[in-house]
């Protein structure tokens, strides 16, 4: 017999439906559970449960009951197990969702009862659909030259659910699988890597989902082609025959020819230059030479040359005989054959020797050589035979190190009486850290091998994809990323552990005791993207840090943990008015703390570092940092990064400046995307501060050989607007520098980029490298190589072990008349400045630990903890440390 009471606490009715006494003591479970659901419009939804064995089944909304009349119920019998099967079905209408709209979210859930007991489904949440008219930002038609960037941008209507975003150029959709020269962006802008002349068009960004269609306005986008001069021909002839006249040569604006608007070639296509002709000179015969003696075949000659004047520019030749001959008279004639043998023979005498005399030096060369070579051959065998010595001197030998001088500090006895076996949850080992502590007589304090690890009693972590869509289904989390990549989560229990999030400087510590006994959290690490959470800021209010989720929310916590993120304040306090802000389960932004004005009784403590903000909570959520200038000497780090494309196989090469907040997300979020483009790393960062004094940010190119490179900015300077950066709204805020080359043979490129704030400060990068043989390990260096693991529970997490940590908090908690206890701790830490907070806990020295274990994780040198607690004089707390080499 079920006695059911309805809104209003009226009694209802009394429905009897016993169940066969085979299924008497089954308790209800569930089929079907109601899932979440959309209203379209003003159609109402229907909301399914369907359970066996069940004797009734109601729905309860927003933690009412739902009259017994608005259910439609239908029974059934399973023929499989010839069980009862209950299927019950509401509607819930618009108006009903409106009651209670801006309060909370509209649930449901549905409650079976059988005659052993009842269950409950899970909760289903109705709400609104919709889809606002207006784009948040829309894109901006632009002129761009050929083979330049383009980026559109845009941010959808605000809905339910949120909009998908797709991009059209003249109507049709843009498709970047098929076309890898679009690239859409998380943010849902398009990105044009090189802008041809097809890409000349009206695009559109399009956001739809289940209510509306929006179409955002045409931007109209021109791709330009700027004419260029081809080279110039040859130089014509000169127009005079003789004397002075001209020569021209002609180039034409073809190379490439402008379209679209872009700019005509400057300059001449002709040039004339003065020539002169030389005038034609014919040559002229010079005086004949003397007769030469009268030769054996009784002939005697006589020349003369064509040289006074010689012919030149076109000039005839001499016209007549150069060369004369003459027969000699018989008294000139000698007629002897004799003389002519004899010169005969002469002659032939000579080229003999000379062949002779050859041959001979041939021959002795030849014998030096083999000489030489037999020489050369022996020196080498007998430095071979000889190199045995050098193996004969050097004999192994081994070198025991020395113990440290400090190696009796930190040592204890553990104490094996309390155990682990109640935790639930694996551990992975992390990287060796020089300087471990290590126990004796215990396992749970043995340094772990490399390799996962599962204590008893444990069970193994969710999957990750199950983990991540149970929370985002939940109402707080429904702007919690699905991604893996931006999320760490864990098992803990009572003995902590730590949430890493790789390359980005965010990190929550949980420490010991932190979690109650008997508990175990699954706990996430996140960060949220700045264009999905709007944070109210008015006036000269700016994000200083990245916006960080820890969850879930309203676990409890017997003391603080410790969230560590990046800022990129300049850290001086004179100047600003730092505020801590969390969202609360209604979605607004609330101040929980103001740096230096902290109250020690709040569950909330913040400390600021040079670059790394520590948040102390009791209470998990979504946390950010945000900053309000005081005065115009207040500054923001900027980080300036240059990319430019790895391979260039064109005249133009681009190059990108980033100028973005210096945390370390962002600039993973730009490697990854440059990654993506192409893109590499031309010169090491560099860090401007960029003053709230309403002055732009302004970015030029100098120095650069005209005769091989020059730049396509028209103007002489690019600038950014002053609230673009102070905002913080656009992550990866850049500009991009075309520079045009004359030839493709020209690789060597050497320039001055400047990127100053008006009236402030800047910063300068020199460069000179080849871009295409530019083997720099710039992007290696600055990737952020840290390869931490993202989740370790238990004694992995931590430098100093569980058992050490109680004896140094139960030796330094009690205060001493000479001040030798944890107060003396924070003074030799350099955390005096928290001693209020830290005296507001129970346990002072177990929270300046975990402070110490946080801001040490990565490079903590337990040498030096050492080193202070012998300072400190606390010998009775038997704490000492075990050298390297006895690990």
């Amino acid at each position: 017999m079920l006695f059911l009471w309805l809104a209003g606490g009226e009694h209802a009715a009394t429905v009897t439906h016993p169940l066969p006494a085979a299924f008497s003591d089954l308790l209800p479970h569930f089929l079907v559970e109601p899932d979440d659901v959309y209203i379209v419009k003003n159609k109402p939804v229907t909301l399914t449960c369907r359970s066996t064995p069940a004797t009734q089944i109601y729905f309860k909304c927003n933690g009412e009951w739902v009259h017994q009349d608005q259910h439609l119920i239908d029974r059934d019998v399973d023929p499989a197990t010839g069980l009862p099967v209950m299927q019950v079905k509401i509607d819930i209408s618009r108006q009903q969702v409106e009651k209670i709209f801006g309060l909370e979210d509209y649930w449901c859930q549905c409650v079976a009862w059988s005659t052993t007991g009842t269950q409950k489904s899970q909760k289903a949440y109705v709400r609104i659909a919709y889809l606002r008219k207006n784009f948040e930002e829309e894109p901006l038609g632009k002129e761009v030259a050929l083979d330049q960037e383009v980026l559109l941008r845009c941010h959808p209507p605000e809905g339910v659910p949120p909009a998908e975003v797709e991009w059209q150029r003249n109507e049709e959709l843009i498709d970047p699988k098929t076309d890898p020269n679009f690239f859409i962006t998380v943010d849902h802008n398009l990105i044009i890597k090189q802008a041809r002349l097809a890409d000349t068009g009206n695009y559109t960004c399009v956001a739809k989902n289940i209510v509306a269609r929006r179409k955002s306005s045409s931007a109209t986008v021109i791709v330009y082609v700027n004419g260029g001069w081809s080279t110039w021909a040859t130089w014509s002839a000169c127009s005079a025959v003789c004397g002075r006249g001209w020569q021209k040569r002609s180039r034409s604006c073809t190379n490439p020819t402008p379209l679209n608007g872009g700019t005509s070639c400057e300059g001449q296509s002709v040039q004339k230059s003065a020539c002169t002709a030389t005038c034609p000179v014919d040559g002229g015969w010079s005086e004949w030479s003397k007769w030469s003696p009268c030769g054996a075949d009784c002939t005697m000659w006589r020349s003369r040359e064509c040289t006074q004047p010689s012919p030149s520019t076109g000039g005839k030749e001499c016209q007549g005989l150069d060369l004369q001959s003459l027969n000699c008279t018989s008294e000139q004639c000698p007629q002897s054959e004799y003389h002519y043998l004899s010169a005969s023979g002469a002659e032939d005498v000579a080229l003999y020797v000379g062949i002779v005399a050859v041959a001979l030096c041939l021959t002795l060369l030849l014998i030096v050589l083999v000489l030489v070579y037999r020489r050369k051959k022996e020196g080498l065998d007998a430095d071979v035979a000889d190199s045995s010595i050098l193996t004969t001197g050097f004999q192994p030998m081994g070198i025991k190190p020395t113990k440290p001088e400090n190696s009796h500090l930190l040592t204890i006895q553990p104490d094996l009486t309390t155990t682990t076996t109640s935790y639930q949850g694996t551990l992975r080992s992390r990287r060796e850290v020089t300087g471990k502590f290590s126990v004796s007589n215990g396992p749970l304090l043995e340094p772990l091998p490399n390799g996962s690890h599962t204590l008893h009693n444990g069970k193994l972590p969710s999957d990750p994809n199950d983990f991540m869509n149970r929370l985002s289904s939940q109402t707080y989390f429904k702007t919690l990323p699905r991604d893996n990549v931006n999320t760490s989560y864990g098992t803990f229990n009572f003995l902590g552990g730590r949430l890493t999030l790789p390359n980005t400087g965010i990190s929550l510590l949980i420490p010991p005791e932190a979690i109650p006994r008997g508990k175990i959290y699954e706990i996430y690490l996140t960060i949220q993207k700045k264009e999905d959470m709007r944070l109210p800021l008015a006036g000269c209010q700016t994000l200083l840090s990245p916006v960080v989720s820890c969850g879930p929310p309203g676990v409890m916590l017997t003391r603080p943990v410790i969230l560590s993120m990046d800022h990129c304040s300049d850290a001086c306090l004179e100047n600003w008015a730092i505020r801590l802000k969390k969202q609360s389960y209604e979605g607004t932004w609330e101040d929980v703390l103001q740096l230096g004005e902290e109250v020690v009784s709040e569950p909330y403590y913040c400390q600021l570092e040079a670059e790394t903000c520590r948040v102390f909570t009791e209470q998990l959520g979504r946390f950010a940092l945000v900053g309000e200038s005081l005065s115009m000497a207040a500054a923001k780090r900027l980080k300036l990064l240059l990319f430019a494309p790895a391979y260039c196989s064109t005249l133009e090469y681009n190059i990108r400046v980033y100028c973005m907040d210096d945390t370390q997300d962002l600039l993973k979020e730009v490697m990854q995307m440059e990654r993506q483009l192409g893109g590499r790393l031309i010169d090491e960062p560099h860090i401007l501060l960029f003053k709230d004094s309403y002055h732009n940010l302004r970015l030029s190119i100098h120095d650069m050989p005209q005769a091989h490179w020059r730049s396509k900015l028209l103007a002489g300077y690019q600038e950014i607007p002053f609230y673009h950066i102070w905002s913080g709204s656009q992550r990866t805020l850049h500009c991009t520098f075309t520079l045009e080359r004359q030839s493709l043979s020209t690789c060597d490129l050497t320039c001055t980029l400047c990127v100053w704030q008006v009236e402030g400060e800047g910063q300068s990068f020199t460069l000179d490298f080849n871009i295409s043989k530019d083997i720099r390990p710039l992007d290696s260096d600055f990737l952020l190589m840290d390869n931490c693991t993202p989740a370790l529970a238990g004694p992995s997490a931590f430098q100093i072990p569980y058992l050490i940590r109680q004896k140094i908090c139960s030796s330094l908690d009690t205060p001493c008349p000479n001040g030798a206890d944890w107060r003396l701790l924070a003074q030799r830490l350099k955390l005096d400045r928290h001693m209020s907070f830290f005296a507001s806990k129970a346990s002072p020295t177990s929270v300046i630990l975990d402070l110490w274990e946080t801001q040490h994780f990565h490079n903590g040198n337990l040498n030096q903890l050492a080193a202070v607690m012998a300072e400190i004089g606390k010998q009775e707390a038997m704490i000492f440390l075990v050298s390297d080499g006895e690990c």
